[in-house]
């Protein structure tokens, strides 16, 4: 462990709380070198939605390796490039309607938040862009800019500008977008028309809260009516993590711009898209760039992972059926404890359950010693949060449910 510790940045995260070394995985576990198995709830922050080592997904990565398929190619046309497009307006666009574009900005999320907002104040020759309390689109500049947790925030060492926040749905007590529309009506607000609005409709790192469906069809209107691009960060929630394969579907609303990574990519693989309604693709060539625009290793994974669970509805189907389950087991640990103020919130396979601040690192830290990796978010990381692959069986999701209801119990009898 000390190569870690003495070679290693301070800045890294997660291996704090989990201090052991991983050698393998495969589906819902990893494995130490000393063979001891971890579950995992956590599936590479959303990254992992098929599971660790999906081996459809690794079938066609190896075969393409072994064919000496193209690994990097930045927008050069390839095989691999084109079956995803194929596959993806096939699978994902046309089914819905939808007639996006499609940005390849770079391998990480952040990439894809930067290019919606940078192609947003391009479209409107607007600078302004409203986002929500509690929110978090990335770690660079432009995506600090429109993030709410504070810690991250101040990691950018200095000031982040052109982006006003508003509260997020029930964060201000009133269940619509009261304030921003009162700020967008009154000429004396001091905020300027915006060039976007940017949105997830499940805040996953910022506690799990969910926008109701009202909520979001609202926010679309107001958009609409002030003619604001409307951007959905769906890079977490999104690839059927709450059900559907966008988040957004069950509000019935198509937004501007779309942000999409993590489980894009289906094996764990860097990849990024940023879709575009088509009369906003007005860049010029190179406009916005990057080196690593087209790893075609990821873009073969990501078809496989389309058309093997996205040609048909049983995975949104199974995602739904078993986030009601989760949900409805998380509510019995909540009412386990009734003076210990926990309560639970979340859509199809990510869900949190409100501990409280402190408690939930212990509970995360319980968990970890009884063989479950969760991670904790919120602003004060009050909240565990549940990401378990959606391929997970019935089984280790209850050996999930079982092991996080003790690690509860034993944190909230300790803790009085």
């Amino acid at each position: 462990m000390s190569i870690f510790s003495q070679y290693e940045s301070n800045v890294r995260s997660y291996s704090r709380r989990w201090p052991v070394v991983f050698s393998r995985s495969s589906g819902s576990y990893l494995y130490t070198e000393e063979g001891r198995r971890w579950l995992d709830f956590f599936a590479g922050a959303g990254s992992l939605n098929y599971g660790h080592n999906n081996p459809v997904l690794k079938r066609a990565l190896l075969d393409y390796i072994g064919n000496d398929g193209v690994t990097h190619a930045l927008d050069m046309f390839t095989t691999a490039r084109h079956s995803l497009l194929e596959a993806l307006v096939e699978v994902v666009l046309q089914p819905r309607g939808m007639d996006h574009k499609v940005i390849f900005p770079g391998p990480g999320g952040a990439n894809a938040v930067e290019a919606a907002l940078k192609l947003a104040r391009t479209v409107t020759g607007r600078s302004e862009v409203v986002h929500f309390t509690n929110s978090f689109h990335g770690a660079t500049l432009g995506a600090l800019a429109v993030t709410g947790n504070p810690s991250h925030r101040r990691s950018a060492g200095m000031p982040l500008t052109g982006a006003t926040p508003v509260p997020f749905d029930g964060q201000d007590g009133v269940p619509r977008p009261e304030h921003l529309a009162r700020l967008l009506a009154n000429p004396g607000s001091g905020l300027d028309r915006p060039a976007a609005v940017i949105v997830e409709t499940v805040q996953a790192e910022g506690g799990v809260n969910v926008a109701s469906t009202e909520w979001l069809r609202e926010l679309a209107d107001l958009c609409r009516e002030h003619e604001i691009l409307l951007i959905v960060d769906d890079i977490q929630a999104g690839c059927g993590r709450t059900g559907p394969f966008f988040s957004f579907e069950d509000a019935g609303i198509v937004p501007d711009l779309i942000c999409l990574s993590k489980s894009i990519g289906g094996y764990g693989l860097p990849l990024a898209l940023t879709l575009v309604r088509p009369e906003l693709d007005v860049w010029q060539p190179g406009a916005h760039s990057g080196t690593f625009r087209g790893v075609n290793p990821a873009f073969v994974t990501a078809t496989a992972a389309l058309r093997t669970y996205w040609q048909d509805d049983a995975l949104e189907k199974s995602t739904r059926a078993r986030g009601e389950w989760i949900g409805n087991a998380l509510q019995d640990i909540v009412n386990a404890h009734p003076d210990a103020g926990l309560s639970t919130r979340g859509r199809g396979l990510i869900h949190g359950l409100v501990v409280g601040a402190g408690l939930a690192d212990a509970v995360a830290d319980e968990a970890f010693a009884r063989g479950l990796l969760v991670e904790t978010a919120g602003p004060r990381d009050e909240v565990v949060k549940l990401l378990p692959p959606l391929t997970a069986c019935d089984a280790e999701l209850a050996e999930g449910l079982a092991i996080l209801e003790a690690s509860v119990r034993e944190v909230v009898e300790r803790a009085g």
